[in-house]
């Protein structure tokens, strides 16, 4: 018969996720590790590692704490709670910061990509790509809309609005560019 071990301490893993988004919005993917993170967060690596086998795992959990570890598969009414919500995290300058991060890893770092989107993008996509959907299926987007390709624009307007748009930018601002974009491709809301 095992006896359980001793429970992990909910401050120590609030402490390496809090240190580790430090470090990554401080200086990248690349510069990341599991040692800076465990002296950042006064633990020992091996208290690091008890959570998070790898680099890769450690920088999912802690961007995910970023967003406060949303749900895989977020509920999202339709298009217009979809804007709006995305319009907020546009405008949050913390949120941008992590945004700009996670774009510059992907060239030197595109295991994290790789493993972001197999661990949370794919289920958070199937359900914008479901939103988008009925938006067309509702006759608020034209019936030829493919909401894969409407999906791929929506995303890359985001990623053009962090490049070219300071972060000082309201979520009503931030709206008005996505809902501009949708507008471009047909939708009436």
């Amino acid at each position: 018969m095992s006896t359980a071990g001793r429970p992990r301490s909910k401050e120590a893993d609030a402490a390496i996720l809090a240190a580790g988004l430090e470090l990554f919005l401080e200086r990248g993917a690349e510069a990341f590790s599991i040692e800076q993170v465990a002296k950042r967060a006064g633990v020992t690596r091996a208290t690091v590692y008890r959570r998070f086998p790898d680099k890769t795992r450690l920088l999912l959990a802690t961007i995910e704490s970023a967003y406060g570890s949303p749900p895989r598969k977020p509920k999202i009414r339709d298009l217009e709670h979809l804007l709006t919500a995305w319009a907020q995290v546009l405008a949050d300058p913390a949120q941008r910061r992590l945004l700009r991060r996670l774009y510059g890893a992907i060239e030197d770092y595109p295991e994290l990509a790789t493993a972001y989107q197999a661990q949370f993008g794919e289920a958070r996509d199937d359900v914008r790509l479901a939103v988008l959907e009925q938006a067309r299926e509702r006759g608020q987007l034209p019936a030829d809309t493919d909401p894969a390709v409407l999906l791929d624009l929506l995303t890359g307007a985001g990623w053009q609005h962090l490049a070219t748009r300071p972060d000082t930018c309201s979520a009503a601002e931030c709206e008005r560019f996505l809902r501009a974009v949708c507008h471009q491709a047909g939708y009436r809301s």
